[in-house]
């Protein structure tokens, strides 16, 4: 059983998680008049919330689970980046490797941390998801955003709702942004520091952040506006260990390496640590007309610098003292090769435009979303080894040729006789191409040969209907049909051969689906209420998963297995059963979840023979998940002005058929733990004073599709329990000072990548 197994990181967490809840039972029931207002004393409440606030009205249609966090969920929070402020989410997970990393990929329930077509996210009604790909390196465009500009987070677990496409297998995820309602403006500063010690690593690492907007609104006219940008600067910790690879022959001898039982080979030297810099800025224009519609433009301008020039190489010459950075060596009497440090640097410019039309024609409430996202400049350079990177020698240059993303969503709802009636038509348009070219000399690209390329389209339209019939006492039934097209064109590789350039291209492919969603709601009493929502979806393979072949650098050829232009698309069944009760002012909520998904698209990332990560793409016949999720949210717990925010979630997400390689059947599927929790408690110490503390755990999953790659170090999916805390001081009406500290007793776990370390933050943030 798995309670028998369970390591002691979870008996400890298991016990303060219930510990948690059980407290959070024991709220005074004077404080109901904070909760009182989870109840609509209207027909049907269409919405169950589980956590987080309820001043402004949730985002996304809540069906399935639902959780809304605002301001009292975000002063807990330690939010160097925008993706941190949901990290206390139930049964959730960021997969963010420093602070600054621009690969944060959201793992929700059983959508794990390389699977990132399975969620829809969106900022201020705009598509921000990046499937261009589905793995560690496409997640969504969160730097649209600066943590401070941000109003509440709005989460959806699973398909249940017709009016989102296919890729809402795993969930949906709304951004929303502060209104720019009257004239006001605001500026934070931000510092952090980690010290970081692991194999050769014992230093310390920084970064800061400055942040800053203003809003102008007409008091007596229709027009508003915002501007906002954000500077971020910061050192993160490396991202891969080097180990050594068992070789023959004439060797130098060295001492260095550090040998660890947990790894199959000692490991010698580490990737650069990655400096990261970011510059964001964001305009945002409203206007309101005399007759209720409301109209919004966006632009937004993203510029990042990525470099990891300082690889580490920790043996030296046994004899002389002299560093050895690469070749055959000599270590503990055996002879083994050093080899895959290299150097890069990447510039990256990227553009966001949109515009919303809201507003009511005829009997009819009307809502458009247009939106553009684009990467005129995508420009990486790496050196071949670390001999070329020190002398700036031969390397390769890798050219994204304008990858981007154009969608468009269109939504018409009225109530008529009972009726909630909504319909709508959604279009999205994704392409890329990737040229990859060897120089001479890497850091500034002379004289490239072009060596391969790699280039696809996808594009997909869908409409919808939903009708949400109110059955009276409270209950609702709601019934939503979608269908969607989808096809991939213009694919294909090209690679040099003979000094020419070669086309292999592939035929375009053309499929389409029809998801059914249906959802009924209702309160039995007065503080019980339930939910059960059924759904069906069809995720298309993305670019990437069909043409976007990965350059290695090291054998210089296009990794044949890193794409499959023959990939089917994965398609899902879902089911949740809510049941919520309230009690006084506590709020306690079981959620019941299945999904059973046929020709899952998996894509497996792991160390090859020079330590690099690589990836490939399979489909596995079948993968089944269920499991419980039990969340509780209380107010004035034991004492007043004491906020308890605990979940704990179970599941068994399995392989139940893959023909291929049937040995995988039966096994937890890869990057999925059976056990996270996540929570936190939040205390008003005196008016200007807040305390918070969060946590967040999830049990070791496994590594591979069979299980056999288990363990707690670098290469390896990991246990984790890290423990935050916050303290916040309202210093004056208008400055207030922050304090933190995230992963307090110094947790050291992995995503095959080290997670972050204990890290300090300091942070001041004043408004007018």
């Amino acid at each position: 059983m798995a309670w028998a197994v369970a390591p002691r990181k979870w008996a400890a967490l298991h016990r303060s998680s219930l510990v948690a809840m059980a407290i959070a039972a024991t709220a005074d029931p004077a404080s109901a008049n904070a909760l009182a207002d989870m109840a609509s004393d209207s027909e049907a409440d269409t919405t169950i919330f589980v956590i987080g606030q309820r001043e402004a009205p949730i985002t996304v249609v809540p069906r399935g689970l639902s959780i809304s966090l605002g301001k009292d969920e975000f002063e807990a929070v330690n939010a160097l980046n925008v993706e941190d402020l949901m990290k206390y989410t139930p049964n959730f997970f960021v997969r963010k490797r420093f602070a600054g990393d621009d690969n944060a990929v959201v793992a929700l329930r059983g959508a794990n941390t390389i699977q990132s077509a399975r969620n829809i996210v969106m900022v201020d009604g705009f598509v921000v998801s990046n499937f261009l790909g589905n793995r560690w390196d496409f997640p969504p465009k969160w730097n649209v955003v600066g943590p401070a500009e941000v109003r509440q987070f709005d989460i959806v677990y699973g398909p249940y709702s017709a009016r989102y496409g296919g890729n809402s297998m795993g969930g949906v995820i709304s951004v929303t942004t502060q209104e720019p309602k009257e004239s006001s403006a605001y500026a934070t500063a931000q510092t952090m520091i980690m010290p970081f010690k692991e194999y050769g690593f014992d230093q310390s690492f920084r970064g800061y952040s400055l942040e800053g907007g203003v809003t102008w609104a007409q008091t007596d006219g229709p027009w508003s506006m915002r501007l906002s940008g954000r500077h971020f600067k910061n050192t993160g910790q490396s991202m891969t260990y080097n180990l050594l690879t068992p070789a023959t022959g004439a060797a130098t001898a060295v001492v260095g390496a550090y040998d660890d039982a947990r790894l199959a080979t000692p490991v010698f030297g580490a990737a650069s640590p990655v400096d990261v810099t970011q510059d964001q800025a964001r305009l945002r224009i409203g206007y309101t007309t005399a007759s209720g519609w409301e109209m919004d433009a966006l632009g937004m301008i993203w510029l990042t610098q990525q470099d990891l020039t300082d690889p580490k190489s920790w043996l030296v010459n046994a004899n002389t003292g002299a560093p050895v950075t690469q070749g055959r060596v000599s270590y503990k009497g055996r002879v083994w090769t050093a080899t895959g440090l290299t150097f890069s640097k990447t510039r990256r410019t990227e553009y966001l435009a949109g515009l919303k039309f809201a507003g009511p024609l005829a009997d009819w409430t009307v809502a458009l979303n247009l939106s553009r996202y684009w990467i005129p400049k995508w420009d990486t350079r790496t050196s071949r080894d670390y001999a070329t990177g020190a002398s700036l020698g031969q390397g390769t240059q890798s050219l994204v040729d304008s990858p981007g993303w154009s969608t468009g969503d269109l939504t018409v709802e009225r109530d008529l006789a009972g009726h909630k009636l909504a319909f709508g038509a959604s279009a999205n348009l994704y392409e890329t191409a990737t040229d990859s070219f060897t120089t001479t000399n890497w850091d500034a690209a002379t004289a490239p040969s072009f060596s391969t390329s790699t280039y696809g389209k996808t594009r997909l339209w869908g409409v919808w209907a939903e009708d949400t019939v109110n059955l009276g006492a409270r209950w609702a039934l709601t019934g939503g049909i979608r269908y969607d097209g989808w096809r991939a064109f213009d694919g294909g590789m090209a690679k040099a051969y003979a000094g020419m350039r070669r086309e292999d291209a592939y035929s375009a492919r053309s499929e389409d689906s029809i998801s059914p969603k249906l959802s009924l709601q209702g309160d039995i009493n007065d503080t019980l209420a339930v939910q059960i929502s059924l759904g069906t979806a069809k995720r298309f393979p993305t670019v990437g998963e069909l043409y976007q072949g990965r350059f290695d650098d090291i054998a210089q050829a296009i990794d044949p297995q890193s794409f499959d232009p023959n990939l089917k698309a994965e398609k899902s069944e879902d089911a949740n059963l809510i049941v919520r009760h309230r009690a006084g002012g506590t709020q306690a909520t079981l959620s019941l979840f299945y999904q059973n998904i046929k020709d899952a698209i998996f894509s497996f990332s792991g160390l090859n023979q020079f330590g690099t990560v690589v990836t490939s793409y399979k489909n596995v016949d079948q993968v089944r998940q269920y499991g419980v999720e039990l969340i509780v949210e209380a107010k004035d717990v034991l004492i007043q002005d004491l906020d308890v925010d605990a979940n704990l979630a179970w599941i068994d997400a399995k392989t139940i058929k893959n023909a291929s390689n049937p040995a995988a059947e039966g096994v937890q599927f890869p990057r999925i733990p059976k056990w996270r929790s996540n929570g936190t408690l939040r205390y008003r110490i005196a008016d200007p004073l807040k305390l918070a503390l969060g946590w967040r755990y999830a049990s070791r999953p496994n590594s591979d599709l069979f299980g056999l790659v288990r363990g707690d170090a670098f290469g390896f999916q990991s246990e984790y329990l890290t423990v935050d805390t916050r303290l916040n001081w309202q210093l004056t009406q208008r400055l207030e000072l922050g304090a933190g500290i995230d992963n307090l007793f110094n947790d050291k776990a992995y995503v095959a990548h080290p997670l972050p370390q204990r890290t300090y933050v300091l942070d001041l943030k004043a408004t007018w």
